[in-house]
């Protein structure tokens, strides 16, 4: 009696544009984000693989310095004169050109 009866506002839709916003959140977030940190963690990987004895390299923790010894995860890196040095080889960021540590 003070209840009336309710219908339904219709079936939800199942259809292709009920998830293209969904489809087109991915894609955005693929090109933009996923893609180009592999690529990057490629190009990184690439340059441990390629590291040897004599290059300048510099680490995340600021370490700039020539390599004497390469392992299979650490490398011997010479600071100064006689004074060496190993970090983990995931931590080389980068692969000075050589003369580098000349100039500094």
């Amino acid at each position: 009696m003070f209840i009336s009866n309710a219908y339904a506002a219709g079936a939800p839709t199942t259809d292709i544009m009920g998830f293209l916003p969904m489809i087109v959140i991915f894609a955005l977030f693929y090109f933009m984000l996923i893609r180009p940190q592999m690529k990057q963690a490629k190009q990184h990987k690439a340059m441990l693989e390629a590291l040897k004895a004599g290059d300048e390299v510099a680490t995340t923790g600021g370490i700039v310095g020539k390599v004497t010894k390469v392992g299979e995860n650490f490398v011997s890196i010479e600071i100064a004169a006689n004074t060496v040095v190993n970090v983990q080889k995931h931590t080389v960021q980068t692969l000075l050109p050589p003369g580098t540590l000349k100039s500094i």
